[in-house]
């Protein structure tokens, strides 16, 4: 068996995700003071794990988050993911409370603020410190447009006045950076991000509102902040005025990439968890792990993390390789690994039974995860506002893309080949109608004849998705102005599902093709891209299909076999710290 800390590199897994994990130790031990126990404690409790986030402080977990050029150790994207992950398993309040809240942040800072603006922020997060963002409001929703709070100028600079709601760690946080109204006339460039320095505001000028509880995430803070008539100087402003809403644009392509990939942390302990459960349960006769019914929901559940994985995996790899054109693959992963995340989490549910429901005992963590995985698809963005982004750029992509059929690099797939710095100064607004990775899917297949004979579902799907890439270039270049709003059809909307499952399945094949010398054989067999291509859902608003029972084996037998040797599910696997079975 390939080494547990085996990564995609064919080297040594970076050791900062080694440490992380062997610092937080095992979650299922009773004495671990971070463990499972004490995590639904804090739960219960609606409280941040201040335990995890001493624990999290003395790890560094906010250097992940700040360029080395500023003094921290973000890198690489995928490694950010990977290290996270180790968080989001054990409790996704610490990965969004504690870290991803600062991330989503920093990076507006580090796409367009000023040097100065850079140091403060790096210096608030290598001192364990938190940064905010404040960028909807309650009445607006998702319409950043809409956004009434404003910045004003002023005698000495710029007057805040207005309020921002449900706002991540909102009191906690030293330093916001607030999307501001900066000019009262409509368009695009009405907007800008402010970052304000809590300590530097006059008392009587802000005022907290009272904090916002949840149904799931519940420790994590999420309050609300008025002002009135707040001075701050002019050179709050983050980049130009009137930059705000592109800033947040460009930001977006990195945050929601790499938010949503974490998530796959809070499946891989669920399909742990219920693994654990069955194995132990019996049922008529047996233990409830052997019913073919059972063995049938897990391994689907297993490919759905691995597709997922895969996607994610590319689409932060592109961010590195080909940023003129995440502006597509950053909306296309939210809208997709999301809603596949929490639909697994239910179906693993209901093989759980009541006891997805029991807050106490060994399971307990499971209906925690089931409530903490749903902003995956409605934080930061919904899932319906990243579809309504994607449609109108169909026509273009249709003129411009998809009929060149030139394929993406070959490097964002390889898994063994380097990234370059993670390019903030090169992220555009929009990709222009140039995108590569839907060709890649063709290209692939063409590369590969005798794939589509290694697997019948392999060829079936690969050609019905080729196929419809060409039906979607004539239908999408003759869409109408009127069905590029949100006021579309359903049948419009129904084309950015078919768009999408073409870069799904051309990330899967094509990571496939490109890693046949990867040391974990697992990469290089052809059963998981069958069973992957399997699960992606060909018919919008209909569940995928179920494995055929060789890949249904095949995939249940892998999460078997991860699980007892301690092992992370996802494409790469990697050592985990006590994520085993109860004998080990």
């Amino acid at each position: 068996m390939t080494s547990p800390t085996t990564l995609a590199t064919g080297t040594a897994f970076p050791h900062r995700a080694d440490a992380l994990e062997r610092h937080l130790g095992d979650p299922w031990d009773q004495d671990n003071p971070l463990g499972f126990r004490h995590i639904l404690a804090a739960d219960e409790q609606g409280e941040m794990f201040t335990a995890g986030e001493d624990a999290l402080d003395a790890y560094g977990l906010n250097a992940e988050f700040v360029p080395p050029a500023y003094g921290g150790r973000l890198t690489r994207l995928d490694d950010l993911i990977e290290i996270m992950r180790s968080v989001y398993r054990r409790d996704p309040c610490l990965g969004l409370g504690y870290g991803a809240s600062s991330f989503i942040a920093a990076v507006n800072i580090w796409t367009a603020g000023s040097e100065e603006q850079r140091h403060q922020v790096a210096g608030l997060l290598l001192r364990h410190r938190k940064v905010s963002v404040a960028y909807h409001e309650l009445a607006h929703g998702n319409d950043m447009a809409g956004t009434e709070f404003e910045a004003m100028p002023g005698p000495d600079g710029l007057l805040l006045n207005g309020r921002k709601e449900v706002v991540t760690n909102l009191q906690r946080s030293d330093a916001v950076v607030m999307f501001a109204r900066t000019d009262r006339r409509p368009g695009s460039r009405s907007h800008s991000q402010i970052l304000v320095d809590k300590a530097s505001v006059p008392a009587g000028r802000m005022r907290y509102l009272p904090r916002f509880t949840s149904v799931g995430m519940r420790g994590v803070q999420l309050g609300g902040i008025e002002f009135d008539d707040c001075p701050l100087p002019a050179d709050s402003i983050v980049g130009r005025q009137g930059q705000g809403l592109e800033t947040a644009l460009k930001s977006f392509q990195i945050t929601r990439t790499t938010l949503v990939a974490m998530f796959n942390g809070i499946l891989d302990t669920g399909l742990r968890t219920t693994l654990r459960h069955l194995t132990a349960r019996r049922l008529y006769g047996r233990r409830a792990v052997d019913l073919p019914e059972v063995r049938s929901v897990l391994a689907a559940t297993h490919a759905d993390l691995l597709l997922c994985d895969a996607f994610a995996t590319v689409a932060a790899r592109a961010i590195h390789l080909v940023p003129a054109e995440t502006g597509i693959y950053a909306q296309a992963v939210k809208f997709f690994v999301s809603k596949v995340l929490m639909d697994a989490m239910h179906r693993l549910s209901t093989l759980l039974g009541a006891h997805f429901y029991i807050r106490e005992g060994e399971h307990a963590i499971f209906q925690k995860l089931l409530r903490d995985i749903q902003p995956a698809g409605f934080g930061h963005a919904a899932r319906a506002a990243c579809q309504m982004s994607l449609l109108p750029q169909l026509p273009l992509l249709a003129r411009r893309s998809w009929p060149t059929g030139q394929p993406a690099p070959e490097e964002l797939f390889r898994l063994d080949a380097d990234l370059p710095p993670i390019p903030f100064d090169r992220l555009a607004v929009t990709a222009g109608g140039r995108e590569r990775l839907s060709s890649s899917l063709a290209t692939g297949l063409a590369a590969e004849p005798a794939l589509l004979l290694a697997h019948p579902v392999i060829r079936q799907t690969g050609d019905h998705l080729t196929d419809d890439l060409r039906r979607l270039t004539g239908e999408c270049a003759r869409l109408p102005a009127a069905e590029l709003s949100v006021a579309a059809s359903s049948s419009s909307y129904d084309l950015t599902h078919r768009y999408v499952n073409v870069l799904v399945a051309a990330a899967c094949v094509e990571l496939w093709r490109t890693n046949q010398s990867h040391p974990d054989p697992f990469l290089a067999d052809p059963a998981w891209l069958a069973a992957v291509l399997a699960r992606i859902p060909l018919r919008p608003g209909h569940p995928p299909a179920r494995l055929p029972h060789d890949l249904e084996q095949r995939l249940f037998d892998e999460l078997v076999e991860r699980y007892e040797s301690g092992t992370s599910l996802g494409l790469v696997r990697r050592g985990l710290t006590g994520h085993h079975t109860k004998e080990n």
